[in-house]
């Protein structure tokens, strides 16, 4: 019997280590992935575009609030920055961060 616990209690502790390394490996690929995605945005001349600087406090509301909030200077800067870059395939929570990273 003591065999079988021992062996339950490893199977355990195999499992909950590896929970952890999953999730973390998810989050990072998740977090490069947006970095690479904003990259264009933030190394462009948007830095210094109006439209884009106005969104700020909107960009803030909309990642603080995970998407529920949207204002309309967010939605004019989502709407500038896909009309100059078209090619840039990036979600409105990648393009809200990248707003806030300026």
């Amino acid at each position: 019997m003591s065999r079988l616990h021992l062996l339950g209690a490893a199977v355990l502790l195999l499992a909950a280590t590896s929970a952890p390394a999953t999730s973390f490996v998810v989050t990072t690929d998740t977090t490069v992935d947006a970095l690479d995605a904003t990259t264009d945005v933030t190394s462009s001349p948007f830095r210094d575009d109006k439209i884009v600087r106005a969104a700020h406090a909107d960009a803030a509301s909309f990642v603080a609030s995970d998407g529920a909030i949207r204002g309309a200077r967010l939605e004019a800067a989502l709407a500038h920055i896909r009309s100059q870059l078209p090619q840039l395939n990036a979600s409105d929570m990648q393009l809200a961060q990248a707003i806030l990273a300026l």
